[in-house]
């Protein structure tokens, strides 16, 4: 079963291509998002990578998190599953990473 990984604190340079080849290097990426900025087009400094398999991911995550990529210092975790919307917008007061 494919695993799905947050990745914070990425340059806003970083493309999807980059991330394509990094996480490649520990598995089979099955999917990757950069997350952009929906009125500028530029990216908001995360993205998700989805493994192929927990293995997969949890080599990833002991390779690359903290790792130095597009001159920062990158964080690679599971991401959470997203929750139902709160109809407020007030968003989750837990802080946790979630797609």
């Amino acid at each position: 079963m494919s695993k799905r990984l947050f990745i914070g604190n990425l340059s806003f340079e970083t493309n999807e291509l980059e991330l394509r080849d990094l996480f490649g290097l520990n598995g089979t990426v099955v999917d990757l998002k950069v997350v952009t900025d929906r009125d500028t087009g530029r990216s908001r400094g995360f993205a998700f990578v989805e493994m192929s398999s927990q293995d997969e991911a949890t080599t990833a995550i002991s390779e690359l998190n903290g790792r130095e990529f597009g001159g920062r210092t990158i964080k690679v975790n599971e991401a959470e599953e997203r929750g139902a919307r709160a109809g407020s917008g007030s968003g989750s007061a837990s802080g946790s990473r979630r797609w």
